[in-house]
């Protein structure tokens, strides 16, 4: 089964910590060990895995990818948000991780991120969790 999270971004880009949710649909599961699979269904967006303990790192990663893919360039497409459409390339839509006693097997200070590249939106995340 899959579950659908909502999630709704405030900026025309940012980081939104969806760890929570994701451990949420995983213990609704009841599955122990496993995969759990996380994919978002948007060519402007995209989810990564980074610390979540201090703020100032998903602002920093953020201000690091608008200097690499800056928003106004001499991009052809004509709806104005090539840049978020190649972030989201650069950071990618999914996400598998491994499942042990329940719960996601994350470093002490890692958590799971969406990335939104072209807000504020309504999105979409898909988590899939597979028993092993």
């Amino acid at each position: 089964m899959i579950q659908t999270l909502q999630v709704r971004s405030s900026k025309q880009t940012e980081l939104i910590d969806i760890t929570r949710p994701v451990a949420e649909a995983i213990q609704k599961t009841g599955v122990k060990e496993g995969l759990c699979v996380i994919f978002t269904p948007h060519t402007t967006a995209a989810v990564t895995i980074n610390e979540n303990a201090d703020p100032s790192v998903p602002k920093d990663i953020l201000m690091e990818l608008n200097k690499v893919v800056p928003f106004e360039d001499r991009y052809q497409h004509s709806e104005g948000n090539s840049a978020a459409h190649i972030k989201s390339s650069l950071v990618g839509c999914s996400r598998t991780l491994f499942i042990e006693s329940g719960k996601l097997l994350l470093g002490t200070w890692q958590g799971i991120f969406f990335c939104e590249f072209d807000g504020p939106r309504s999105r979409q995340v898909h988590v899939k969790v597979v028993k092993g």
